[in-house]
């Protein structure tokens, strides 16, 4: 179950983030990537807590990613890491690259 709600969620061309919404980090995350101009539906924030299944899905994404933590973020099919990951990568110019290779940005 956890798997394929997993890989039904990841698409090329698309960012998913696995998130907890009481988590301080995904809020951060949210914030920084809702700021930008994501084409409509390009953008999924998925909520693990939602499923009843949070641990499988955690345990899934530690599998997948090397890391069961959230926020756990996808550009495309490649898991870019969580919200430090991400800060860096805004702030060396990757992130807005890695959004345009993928024609996610409007």
């Amino acid at each position: 179950m956890a798997q394929e709600f997993v890989n039904g969620k990841i698409r090329p061309g698309k960012v998913v983030v696995f998130i907890k919404p009481t988590c301080p980090y995904c809020r951060k995350t949210q914030e920084i990537l809702s700021q930008l101009p994501f084409k409509q539906g390009l953008l999924e924030f998925v909520d693990i807590t939602a499923t009843g299944d949070t641990n499988e899905i955690q345990d899934y994404l530690q599998q997948l990613t090397g890391a069961r933590t959230v926020p756990r973020v996808f550009i495309g099919t490649d898991c870019i890491g969580g919200c430090s990951d991400l800060i860096t990568m805004q702030q060396n110019g990757e992130l807005l690259t890695r959004l345009k290779q993928i024609g996610a940005l409007q």
